[in-house]
């Protein structure tokens, strides 16, 4: 789980731990925060769950004035999933009345790998809160996402090791009129991620989503596949920035990119962690550069053991 960690700020405000006791500190005002509620299931001085702090939360923070919420650790969370925590959020959804912004499974490593965090369908918080708009995930075991309509979801992302098919399906059959920016992080088969770039395809067809500007397809084994597919999708005619970072993108996929149709239109186009040679890489900056677009071609890899292409990484798996 390489790569991941805390949150540190969701709709734009900073990420702050809620803690029953502040030892006399002022906490910040409700709608000041992006409000981080966690427990740590192995802190023998805590003992109260993850109810007992959601809560105390509540009684502490006017709940009215809440606008950004993150569901950090709730217990073993590779033994209860997701759900639990979401239904007591779902519960208090007439107290929550300012909600805008949920993120579920905001765990770093030493938490829970992200192949360990057992999510649940996600859709709940859409179909409680209608004011959303931004909803983020991490981690796709168990993780559900049946088509779902709603008017003000503005920003997805979902993190994943290994992102299932029938979830990614369920994201592009949706209706969300209002979604400027997606994010999927595919993963690798081995953890679960079993998406196509056939799943993708109503998405890259550019019928979806018509206020879409951000499109982030990142984290794949398929990372070529997919840059093939973009390299001649619609949708990209209207992106302002595309992400195909942190997956197995080689010079194959690259090329692909820059034989296709035009992304010289691109306010920014991020690769990191890549595995070009140094000449593709001098190749996509001179093509794309001049034009202003930003290209991040950081962190080069090398493959594992000398494998070729059949030792490269994403750089998020277990």
């Amino acid at each position: 789980m390489s790569g991941v960690e805390h949150l540190h700020e969701l709709l734009g405000l900073p990420a702050v731990d809620f803690r029953c006791e502040t030892g006399g500190a002022a906490r910040p005002a409700a709608g000041e925060a992006a409000w981080r509620l966690r427990v740590d299931p192995y802190d023998d001085a805590g003992n109260h769950t993850w109810e007992q702090e959601f809560d105390a939360f509540l009684d502490a923070v006017d709940p009215a004035g809440v606008r950004a919420l993150i569901i950090g650790q709730w217990g073993e969370s590779y033994e209860a999933d997701s759900s639990f925590p979401i239904g007591l959020v779902v519960a208090a959804a007439d107290r929550l009345t300012s909600l805008e912004a949920v993120f579920v499974g905001d765990l770093e490593m030493e938490e829970a790998e992200i192949s360990w965090i057992e999510q649940s369908d996600v859709t709940a918080l859409l179909a409680a809160f209608p004011g959303l708009t931004e909803l983020g995930v991490r981690g796709g075991t168990g993780l559900a996402f049946p088509p779902v309509s709603h008017a003000s979801l503005r920003a997805l992302t979902i993190e994943s090791g290994g992102l299932p098919a029938e979830v990614v399906r369920g994201v592009v059959d949706s209706e969300l009129p209002a979604l400027e920016r997606l994010e999927l992080w595919l993963g690798v088969s081995a953890y679960g991620g079993s998406t196509s770039p056939a799943d993708l395809a109503p998405l890259l067809s550019g019928t979806r989503f018509p206020r879409l500007h951000h499109l982030g397809l990142c984290n794949s084994e398929l990372q070529n596949e997919i840059a093939a597919a973009i390299a001649s999708a619609p949708v990209v005619a209207r992106l302002r920035t595309l992400d195909l970072s942190s997956g197995t993108l080689g010079d194959e996929g690259a090329a692909a990119l820059l034989e296709g149709q035009p992304l010289t239109h691109l306010g920014a186009l991020d690769l990191h962690h890549h595995f070009l040679t140094e000449p593709m890489e001098r190749r996509v900056s001179d093509e794309l550069v001049p034009h202003g677009v930003r290209v991040d071609l950081s962190e080069r890899c090398e493959p594992w053991g000398g494998r070729g292409a059949a030792g490269r990484y994403t750089t998020v798996a277990e």
